[in-house]
């Protein structure tokens, strides 16, 4: 989205932010994404759920849930372009550090 439009899409930088905060770089990774240290934690819970039952999908998702997260991805997205639009640099700068 972002190579077509310029605007950043909802989970731009979230891998980034993951993978810093699977390191144990939280900083870093609130700085490339608030939902970052999140994602993580339910992909380390989501490993041992599926090592535990000897599953790959141990847990099914459910539609609420799915459509919580979407908003709250939707909203976060909307408040950084918001953001964005003042002035206020909410999306980091793919030549940062």
């Amino acid at each position: 989205m972002r190579a077509l439009t310029g605007i950043p899409c909802p989970t731009c930088f979230l891998t980034r932010a993951t993978s810093a905060a699977l390191t144990g770089n939280l900083g870093e990774s609130v700085r490339w994404h608030a939902f970052g240290p999140l994602l993580a934690a339910g992909l380390l819970w989501w490993s041992v759920q599926a090592i535990r039952r000897r599953e790959l999908l141990p847990l099914q998702p459910r539609t609420r849930s799915m459509a919580w997260i979407a908003a709250a991805l939707l909203s976060y997205w909307a408040l950084r372009l918001g953001l964005s639009f003042t002035g206020f640099n909410a999306f980091p700068s793919l030549a940062a550090p």
